[in-house]
């Protein structure tokens, strides 16, 4: 049973608000503001993995930064007492409350077509103008007030909405005599979705003339802080913005702000009394190294201790698994080449493969280089850097990357593995079920050597893999019914093959795994042995059956032997 007197996990809470009023426990990030006034930077591309606290820290900005005054009137330094940044020094706290701040979230703009897409933000622009409606108080030009209303009430054009937040802001400094602050979260959702779902030309126009207007040569602007997984390219989408301060993965600014510090973990499982399981929970969600802070997984560390306080013995679980999208790794995946899988089975077995890494993602280039595949599995969090970064001769960056946790491992090993099955659905077996029901062993060995090719090495050690990939072949097959592991004879064969309409055909087939290729052979005598010892063919014959073929198919890595028996 939850204790009351601990405070409330935060499972989706995203606003820092909330966060504080509500009683959820705060990993305190509030030094993020000190960093961001000490740095100055006009604007800023803060990317980092998915649910790693950007939008929390978002939030805490707009609440720490934004003059509520003539909107709720709620006076929002209260959010503030006693944390970090209250101690930091009263030059911080001056700014609490003093500016107009514009908050603009993206995450949500990611629909099927570019229309829904696009009305999805231009709903997000409207209701934060219809937020700060009382700015048209102190707007005597009627021009403004005339735009300001048409952009209130939906009436805008595409190019009005591509402005609109600059004219916003220059709507704010009027009223309030102060510049503005502009917050924009997961800025590159919707690029990403639009690019998975092949409107992407349509909506990188769109953007680019929005981050454009908003940013380059703002008048009106203190500063503005955007957020994201990806840096996009600064020619597709940041045309113009010589200024912009890119803070990814790769850069010591604000390190420790996104993510969990081992000292944060150590606080938090002493706060829920469990300490015995530091060691679990660093092997489940440690390992991401964020400029020079290693940092853990926040959502999938707060639900997994509130897991525990429901069920402490629970194992841990990849709750990060489902967290986001995975379309564009997994397409280029399915475009990939052997290379390609020869390092995923490199790091699927613990070791580590160089790369070359750049910040900048073109999207509209991405399957034309299968390298693009490395940046977006290390900026988007499945992958780790270890070790030092190297500069060759023409100043490319080069990283040595691994996975970087149990849970992200258990990804790769599902996801892959699942690809791997659906891309074996697509393929014509026709010719290798020809050849099983005909007897041929040697065209059912090369079918399953060209199937096998397109596998990931990491799978081959497991025995079950390869009698999943078997059943799930012969499932497409017409007029027959797939028995694995039944019990017949004197024992349970792998896997029974029987013919549905005329029953006068049936096919038995046991597998073995082989350590070396040399022992192929050996296996497959072996396993038609076993078939015979336990008879396995007799239920069959029982049934009627009259031609029943064997087979004893043994497995090394991505090769087979095939034997039929007699």
């Amino acid at each position: 049973m939850f204790d009351k007197k601990k405070k409330k996990l935060p499972i989706g809470v995203e606003f820092f608000a909330s966060m504080i009023e509500e009683n959820y426990y705060y990993v305190d990030k509030t030094l993020f503001i000190r960093d961001i006034i000490d740095k100055g930077s006009k604007f800023t591309l803060c990317t980092r993995p998915r649910r790693f606290g950007k939008t929390l820290n978002q939030t805490m900005l707009k609440c720490f930064f934004e003059d509520t005054a003539p909107l709720s009137g709620k006076d929002t330094r209260a959010l503030f007492n006693g944390l970090k940044i209250e101690t930091a020094g009263e030059e911080y706290m001056d700014h609490q409350g003093k500016y107009p701040v514009i908050f603009l979230n993206f995450k949500e703009a990611k629909l099927s077509t570019f229309e829904k897409s696009y009305n999805k933000l231009k709903f997000e622009i409207i209701e934060e103008i219809k937020r700060h409606r009382y700015a048209l108080e102190k707007i005597s030009d009627k021009d403004d007030i005339a735009l300001f209303d048409k952009l209130a009430s939906g009436a805008g054009s595409e190019e009005e909405y591509s402005f609109s937040v600059k004219f916003l802001s220059k709507c704010l400094e009027t009223y309030h005599g102060r510049k503005t602050i502009i917050l924009i979260d997961e800025y590159d959702v919707p690029l990403e979705n639009a690019w998975s779902l092949k409107f992407y030309q349509k909506m990188v126009i769109f953007i680019r003339s929005l981050l454009g207007n908003t940013l380059k040569g703002n008048e009106h602007l203190q500063f503005a802080a955007v957020t994201g997984c990806l840096r996009i390219s600064k020619e597709s989408i940041f045309t113009g913005l010589n200024n912009l301060d890119v803070i990814s993965i790769l850069s010591g600014h604000y390190d420790e702000y996104f993510g969990f510090t081992q000292m944060e973990v150590d606080a938090m499982l002493k706060h829920y009394t469990f300490e015995d399981k530091t060691q679990l929970i660093r092997d489940w969600y440690d390992g991401y190294l964020f400029g020079n802070k290693e940092v853990y997984n926040p959502w999938s560390l707060i639900k997994c201790l509130s897991e525990w306080t429901a069920m402490p013995e629970r194992a841990p679980q990849p709750y990060w698994a489902n967290t986001s999208s995975n379309d564009i790794v997994r397409q280029i995946l399915e475009n990939s080449n052997s290379d390609v899988r020869a390092d995923l089975e490199t790091l699927m077995s613990g070791g580590i493969i160089s790369k070359k890494i750049h910040e900048d993602v073109t999207f509209d280039e991405i399957e034309e280089d299968i390298d693009n595949l490395w940046n977006f599995l290390f900026f988007t969090g499945y992958l780790k850097k270890v070790g030092v970064e190297r500069q060759d001769a023409d100043n490319r960056l080069t990283l040595d990357l691994a996975i970087p946790n149990r849970e992200v491992r258990y990804i790769y090993f599902t996801k892959i593995e699942s690809w791997l099955k659906e891309k074996v659905k697509v393929k014509d077996f026709s010719l290798f079920f020809d050849a099983l029901l005909n007897g041929n062993a040697e065209i059912v060995k090369n079918e399953l050597n060209n199937t096998l090719g397109d596998s990931i090495s990491y799978f081959d050690g497991k025995e079950d893999f390869y009698h999943g990939l078997i059943v799930g072949i012969l499932g497409r097959l017409q007029y027959y019914t797939v028995k694995s592991n039944r019990e017949t004879g004197l024992g349970r064969c792998d896997i029974a093959l029987k013919q549905t309409t005329r029953r006068n055909k049936a096919v038995i087939i046991e597998l073995k795994w082989a350590k070396k290729e040399k022992y192929l052979q050996k296996e497959c005598d072996a396993a038609l042995k076993q078939i015979e010892d336990n008879k396995y063919a007799d239920e069959l014959i029982s049934e009627n059956y009259t031609e029943i073929i064997k087979y004893g198919i043994a497995f090394c890595g991505k090769y087979c032997e095939v034997k039929k028996g007699k």
